[in-house]
């Protein structure tokens, strides 16, 4: 039996683990940290995930969907809370469409159960990466407890290890001819814990994805399985309404009353829980080739994006679906499926991080627009008449299994037509007109 090392047991090391053992491989896992199992997981450790179509789609693949689906809650759309704490009601796609909601720590734990009890893998914990000969198909781990070094050899690995992945730094990152970038944007993150009512209900909508648009910045809110939201505040670090304006606790208290009012409301103590978790970056990484010699890199270890489509843990996912379908199409030849993984999925990798980024600017400055909300209902009304010409680019990247690179296309190509039709004369009177729709279907032959 042909033995494998997977280095990091998160989402898709673990979900990876199940389809490798599946496939008749005998799988082992090495985890930087500890077992999370094993401590307390706080639901607000990290910014929850938004499971759509293109994850569920490779947890059925694995056969483990209904496993993920007991913790998933779903949200059919957002909902906007504006500065007089208005409620505007947003759907995310059709009727019946939603992405749902699950905890990073929640889902991780349940992952690793699946990679041991279906997967039948081996975890091994406290174990980091050290060095690697990919070519040999060598890993080196030291024992973060005991310092001892232990060295695996192994037919493949498979670096899951995340936007700093250890593999990737260590072993590929040094060879000739890799491409290699990191990005920041200039915004940071902090979360939040809002928790649940005292009978254990939720404070706010339990099946939406609440958000506080406020321009340059702006908070979120996702519901937890307990009736707690995990909220996150996201704002430059620098600068007019940034994190380092607020050193104290009585700048966040006065901060959060002047531009959250409805959300103090509900947390007062907004202050006293501000330092309960750290203030964090984000970045983009990008990198070339995805593989070398027996290895190759999956998830955020070869596409780190920003969270703001929701898409980070789907398209790592996607990754194990990619690569189990070309396991299958050339029958285990493990050189040839590497070479097509790599040319096949960056273009889907860069295709996302360029989605988020757009997406990031969509959720921060428009969603509260009131000419965005009128384009979108153009878009919804002409996607419902004409669903062989047009599908909103959030349903193409969220809701259907479009490649990222041509969602992304083809989202630009939608703008530049919307960017005519919104130019009309009253178009907020006509705008469900014939007029409108011949209009778009003249641009459609316009900007093939």
């Amino acid at each position: 039996m042909k033995e494998v090392t997977i280095v990091g047991a998160g989402l898709v090391g673990s979900l990876w683990a199940v389809y490798m053992s599946k496939a008749g491989y005998k799988v082992q896992i090495f985890e930087r940290r500890p077992d999370i199992r094993k401590a307390e997981i706080s639901a607000g450790k990290s910014i929850n995930l938004a499971l759509s179509d293109r994850g569920w789609k490779a947890l059925k693949g694995a056969g483990v969907d209904h496993l993920i689906k007991e913790i998933a809650i779903p949200m059919p759309g957002r909902i906007m809370h504006d500065m007089e704490g208005n409620l505007t009601f947003q759907p995310y796609g059709k009727e019946g469409q939603a992405i749902n909601s699950v905890s990073r720590g929640g889902v991780n734990a349940r992952m690793m159960d699946i990679a041991e009890e279906i997967g039948g893998a081996t975890i091994h914990y406290n174990m980091k990466c050290i060095g690697a000969d990919l070519n040999k198909g060598v890993c080196r781990f030291e024992n973060t407890d005991t310092g001892e070094v232990t060295t695996v050899e192994s037919d493949l690995i498979f670096a899951c290890d995340g936007a700093f992945s250890a593999v990737r730094y260590n072993a590929m990152q040094k060879l000739d001819r890799f491409n290699y970038s990191q990005t920041y944007i200039e915004d940071g993150y902090r979360e939040i814990l809002l928790p649940a009512n005292e009978d254990g209900s939720y404070k706010l909508e339990k099946n939406a994805l609440h958000i506080w648009p406020r321009g340059r910045f702006m908070l979120i809110a996702l519901p937890n399985e307990d009736g707690s939201f995990t909220c996150t505040l996201f704002m430059p670090f620098e600068g007019e309404n940034s994190f380092s304006q607020l050193t104290s606790k009585e700048d966040v208290d006065r901060f959060f009353k002047e531009t959250f009012p409805d959300f103090y409301e509900l947390m007062p103590n907004i202050g006293d829980a501000w330092e309960d978790h750290p203030l964090s970056s984000l970045a983009i990484t990008r990198c070339y080739p995805w593989h070398h010699g027996k290895a190759a890199l999956m998830g955020d270890a070869a596409h780190a994006t920003v969270p703001f489509y929701g898409q980070g843990m789907n398209a790592g996912f996607e990754d194990c679906t990619v690569m189990n379908d070309l396991m299958i199409k050339h029958n285990h030849d493990w050189d040839k499926i590497f070479a097509e993984y790599s040319v096949v999925r960056k273009p889907d990798g860069d295709g996302l991080q360029d989605l988020s980024l757009h997406n990031y600017h969509v959720m921060r400055d428009y969603v509260a627009d009131p000419k965005f909300l009128l384009q979108k209902k153009i878009e919804a009304r002409f996607a419902e008449r004409h669903p062989d010409k047009w599908m909103p680019l959030y349903s193409m990247t969220t809701f259907s299994e479009i490649r990222y690179s041509v969602a992304w296309k083809e989202g630009q190509r939608q703008q530049k037509i919307m960017d005519e039709v919104m130019a009309m004369g009253q178009i907020e009177e006509k705008w469900d007109s014939d007029d409108v729709e011949n209009q778009i279907l003249a641009l459609l032959q316009k900007h093939v």
